[in-house]
């Protein structure tokens, strides 16, 4: 299946960085860094210099801490969408968000894509993804309520549990009319899962590739590389993020959610050569 975003089409072989640009000052990575207004533009910048295919901005981070309401959400989110778009018209914007309310302002303001980052839990955001001619990301969560960490948290089968509960939502956004291109399948690596399950959907992404739906994969610093390889530091993550990257991406992953956009670029562009899908930037050694 092709992939179209935002007025452009990606084709049905490009793999695609979607970078992370959070509005929240308590970030599990970078602790707020891209908080200010400032910091967040200059990230912003940083982020397309470096090949960011989409700019994905969250206003509430995905573990626990503070509360943040909507009116909350909205004031984070909002304006750096409006301001991403005037700087950057052509980009690809995504918005991290699990609620209808903020989906249908941010939109308004000229998101390209609402990332849902618990399996539709508020099943109105696919509408106003219809709406407003969105793309939509349904990540699985295994019936987590939003903000909430894994506990004992047991499968019979991982892979089945994300196929059941994910192709529903996705087939449902079709149904209310969002572009097939324009819907993606998150498995939801570390969501509502311990790090075995996250390896083994790893594993087995060409389970999740096979039913057509485009797949993204957010696995930037996250707890499961970290207890892999005894890394209990976000920031001693990214060799890690990598490797597990180079496998997704040859696996068939065609989105990639990530913080270190230039590493990850070029990891997916090496991939991309191996598979015979990319030429070389250059060609001259034996030439000569």
């Amino acid at each position: 299946m092709g992939l179209r975003l935002g007025g452009h089409d990606f084709g049905t072989t490009r793999t695609l960085v979607m970078a992370i640009v959070n509005r929240t000052p308590d970030s599990f990575f970078d602790h707020g860094a891209t908080f200010s207004d400032d910091a967040f533009l200059a990230a912003v910048d940083r982020a397309v210099e470096d090949g960011a295919d989409i700019i994905d901005i969250g206003g509430v981070k995905a573990g626990p801490g503070a509360e943040v309401d909507t009116a909350e959400e909205v004031r984070r989110v909002a304006p750096a969408v409006a301001a991403v778009r005037a700087r950057y018209p052509r980009v690809v914007i995504s918005v991290d968000t699990w609620r209808a309310e903020v989906g249908r302002i941010v939109c308004g303001e000229g998101a390209d894509v609402l990332n849902d980052a618990w399996g539709g839990i508020e099943p109105a955001l696919a509408e106003v993804a219809a709406e407003f001619g969105a793309g939509l990301v349904c990540t699985h969560a295994g019936g987590a309520a939003p903000r909430t960490r894994p506990h004992r948290v047991a499968y019979d089968d991982v892979v089945g549990d994300v196929l059941q509960r994910t192709v529903g939502v996705l087939e449902r956004a079709v149904a209310l009319g969002v572009g097939r291109d324009a819907v993606l399948l998150d498995p939801g690596h570390d969501f509502a899962k311990n790090t075995r399950h996250s390896l083994e959907v790893t594993r087995r992404l060409p389970e999740l590739v096979a039913t057509g739906w485009p797949v993204l994969v957010s696995l930037s610093r996250k707890d499961f590389v970290g207890e892999t390889l005894d890394l209990p530091d976000p920031a001693t993550r990214l060799t890690g993020t990598l490797a597990a990257t180079a496998v997704a991406a040859w696996l068939g992953a065609r989105v990639f959610r990530a913080h270190d956009v230039a590493a990850t670029r070029q990891t997916l562009d090496m991939v991309a050569a191996i598979a015979g899908s990319r030429a070389p930037a250059v060609s001259r050694r034996g030439l000569a």
